[in-house]
C-alpha cells in the first residue's frame, strides 16, 4: 500500500482500546483513524501488529498501554526493549515509509481514563476489579465485547450518562502532573495528551 494521507493507527492491547477509539472516530472526523489489537494480548503480538502498520505506510502509530501487567518480567524488559526500538521515527524515504510510533501509558488500564469521564481519582488500585468498581458507581460497565457493541459507542454512552470528554482529559492531565511532582507510579495515564495529539494533527 502506498503512502497514506496523515492516517493513524491506533493499537490497543486487547478489545476494550479497539472498541473505544472506534467509538472517537465521530469526534476526529478529519482524521483516518483504525482501532486495532492483536488476537493475543501479547507485546509480540503488538509488535507485529506495530510493523504491519509501518509497512502499510501509517504516519502515526499510537500505542494504548496498561501498566497493570508491564510490572513483572518478562513483559517489563520486553516493554522497555519495545521503547527503545521505536524512539526515533522510521524513515525510509526510497519506500516512501515516515512513520512515528508513540506509546500511551495508563495505570492500571484504560478503564481509569473512562472514570476521568466522571470525576478524579488518585487513590491505588491493587485490582482491576477495585477499579471498575469505582467506574461502575459513576456508569454501569462491563468489560465484555457484548456490552461495548450494547451500548453503541463507549464514548456517547459515557457522555450521555453525564460524562465528559473535556474532564476526562483535564483529569488525565492532572494525574500526569501529580505522577512528576510526587513520583506515582500508580493512577495516571496518558490518553489526555494523545486526545489533544488527536485533535492537532
Amino acid at each position: 500500500m502506498g503512502k497514506l494521507r496523515q492516517a493513524t493507527l491506533i493499537l490497543g492491547e486487547g478489545p476494550t482500546e479497539f472498541f473505544f477509539f472506534k467509538s472517537l472516530c465521530d469526534v476526529f472526523k478529519r482524521l483516518t483513524i483504525k482501532p486495532d489489537y492483536p488476537k493475543h494480548t501479547n507485546l509480540k503480538d503488538l509488535e507485529a501488529k506495530i510493523a504491519e502498520g509501518v509497512a502499510m505506510g501509517y504516519n502515526h502509530i499510537f500505542c494504548i498501554i496498561d501498566m497493570d501487567t508491564k510490572n513483572e518480567e518478562p513483559e517489563r524488559s520486553q516493554y522497555q526493549k519495545l521503547l527503545a526500538k521505536y524512539a526515533k521515527p522510521i524513515n525510509k524515504p526510497k519506500k516512501g515509509i515516515f512513520c512515528e510510533v508513540e506509546f500511551f501509558e495508563t495505570h492500571r488500564c484504560t478503564e481509569l481514563f473512562f472514570l476521568y469521564y466522571f470525576h478524579y481519582k488518585a487513590r491505588p488500585y491493587d485490582t482491576q476489579e477495585a477499579l471498575l468498581k469505582d467506574l461502575n458507581r459513576c456508569v454501569e460497565y462491563h468489560k465484555t465485547i457484548e456490552f461495548f457493541v450494547k451500548c453503541r459507542g463507549l464514548h456517547s454512552y459515557f457522555e450521555r450518562n453525564g460524562g465528559s470528554l473535556d474532564a476526562a482529559i483535564t483529569n488525565a492531565d492532572r494525574s500526569m502532573q501529580e505522577k512528576q511532582s510526587t513520583g506515582r507510579e500508580y493512577s495516571y495515564s496518558e490518553l489526555g495528551r494523545l486526545m489533544r495529539l488527536l485533535r492537532n494533527l
